[in-house]
Parts: C-alpha cells; sequence; structure tokens
C-alpha cells in the first residue's frame, strides 16, 4: 500500500509479500531454484528465451541473418517463461549466471559455449557472420555507442516506468512521474537522432536498431504498459515512429517478433512459420487502425 510517510530502516530486509505481480519470482538471492535440464536441438544456436522487447533482439537478429542468407544461422528456440521461474532452473543458470532471457549457446564449433545478456549475443552473431555491424570505425563505434545507449536505458522503460506505471501494487506519483520524464527523455534523444539518420547507427540498419525496435516500438504502437503511448504523448515523436514502422515492415523482424510467444512457443525450423496463421506475419497492429 502506498505510504508516504515510509522512513527506510537501517538494514534492509526481504518482505516477499511486497513484490506485486513478481512477488513469486524476485528475490535478492542469485544461483539456481530447481533442477531442470535444457532442451538441446540439431542446430548450430540454441536460444533460450521469451518473447520480450530483449528476447525479440535475438531472435529478429537470427531471422535477418537466415534471409540474408546466412544458413549456418539456423537455430532451435525453446521458450523460458519468465512468470513461471524456468529461468531459474539449473541448467538455465549454467548459462546466465543472472537468470535473465535471452541465453545462447553456439554449437557451431567443436566446443559449445555460452552468451548471455542480449547486447553481448548480438555482437557475438554479427562479428560471427560480419553482418549488421561495420567493420571500421567511425561507423562501428557509431553503431556499437547506440547499442550500448539501447542497453543502458532499456531497464528505465522497463523496471521503471513500466514497473511502476503498470506493475505495481500501488500508484506512486513520484515513481510514475520519475520514470515518465526519464522515458520521454529516451524517446526524445531517439527521436533527435532519427531526425539527423535513417537508422539510429547511421545510414544503415544495423543491431543497434535490432535492439532498440523492440522496446521502442512496442511502447510507440501502443502494444505496452496499459497502452502508455497515450499516457507519454508517443505522437510526438515523428522520427521514431516512422523508424519503428520501417522495421515492422521487414519480415525477417516480424518472423522474429513471434518466436517464443503464444503464437510460436519453440521454433526450430523456417517451415515452422508455415503452420501459423498468414495475417500473424503480415499484420503489425497500430493503434489507430484499430477498430474499438
Amino acid at each position: 500500500m502506498a505510504d508516504d510517510t515510509y522512513t527506510p530502516p537501517a538494514v534492509w530486509t526481504y518482505d516477499s509479500e511486497n513484490g506485486g505481480v513478481f512477488a513469486g519470482i524476485n528475490r535478492p538471492t542469485a544461483g539456481p531454484r530447481h533442477d531442470r535440464e535444457l532442451p538441446v536441438g540439431e542446430h548450430p544456436f540454441q536460444l533460450y528465451s521469451l518473447g520480450t522487447p530483449n528476447g525479440q533482439k535475438v531472435t529478429v537478429m537470427l531471422e535477418e541473418l537466415l534471409a540474408a542468407g546466412f544458413s549456418d544461422a539456423e537455430y532451435d528456440a525453446w521458450m523460458v517463461n519468465i512468470r513461471d521461474g524456468d529461468q531459474f532452473g539449473s541448467g538455465f543458470t549454467a548459462l546466465n549466471p543472472n537468470s535473465k532471457i535471452p541465453a545462447l549457446e553456439d554449437r557451431s564449433g567443436p566446443e559449445p559455449f555460452r552468451v548471455f545478456e542480449s547486447g553481448a549475443i548480438l555482437v557475438h552473431l554479427a562479428e560471427k557472420f560480419d553482418f549488421l555491424l561495420p567493420r571500421a570505425n567511425p561507423a562501428r563505434a557509431e553503431v556499437l555507442s547506440w547499442l550500448m545507449w539501447q542497453m543502458g536505458t532499456a531497464p528505465f522503460l522497463g523496471g521503471g516506468f513500466g514497473h511502476f506505471y503498470a506493475y505495481a501494487p500501488a500508484k506512486f506519483e513520484y515513481a510514475i512521474n520519475r520514470y515518465a520524464m526519464e522515458a520521454k527523455r529516451i524517446f526524445s534523444v531517439a527521436d533527435n537522432r532519427l531526425g539527423e539518420t535513417e537508422y539510429l547507427g547511421g545510414k544503415d540498419y544495423s543491431i543497434a536498431d535490432v535492439a532498440a525496435w523492440g522496446w521502442m516500438g512496442a511502447i510507440i504502437r501502443g502494444d505496452a504498459y496499459n497502452d502508455a503511448a497515450t499516457f507519454l504523448s508517443m505522437h510526438e515523436y515523428a522520427n521514431v515512429a516512422r523508424w519503428v514502422r520501417a522495421i515492422d515492415a521487414r519480415p525477417a523482424a516480424r518472423r522474429g517478433r513471434l518466436v517464443n510467444t503464444a503464437a510460436m512457443p519453440e521454433r526450430h525450423a523456417a517451415s515452422d512459420f508455415d503452420v501459423l496463421e498468414p495475417s500473424l506475419l503480415d499484420r503489425i497492429i497500430w493503434k489507430t487502425d484499430r477498430k474499438e
């Protein structure tokens, strides 16, 4: 319950009843909570993830690689249901000690190895296939800078604004105002940049765009946090909207957005998309197009 007279104690203690909708999974300790081995498919890359904005980064990247003709980028994607605590299984925590999706196992060489954190996975795949990351500076530095900008700002959009606006058990005006201000500042940074150039990293699509599209697109479209687009006046960011629409139109991005969701809990081959309703691949629903 909201209490503006709250005074922090000298030493913080964990209250398992004070976590809102995430009370069942959030704890102040790391490590596995149960034994569970991860499934392994036949492809060079094994992805363990969920179709959230962070998870979409990697599935979009892999689908873009396949669309560009990199057949060695074939992958198996296995759903990790974070609401059920799958990320705390022993197999997953062995891949990512931080217990966050996505986590990747690269089995393309003689010795399988892990890559965790979405930005690290994007850089790994970009360098492995020489794709969506310029080789030389200053273009390379610009793309990496915007990638790290996205990695640094995402917690303010999700764990900050999204949590207090949509998920917290009580509404705190200070917290919502604080993170709404920061969310709008982040969109302003992106809008200014995209008023100068077509994509975040410059004239060409890159891993910086792959990383940012899931988060910014969901809010711009009104898909996220109880239609936060209205609350945050997303109509003010025309350059971001133009950029989101351009990436929405990419078939690989649309495919990547569906992986590890209810539409496609697991993904093992390109043919898996054939069983989906065609409109799922071709339709991006914008609030202005909805029939209420």
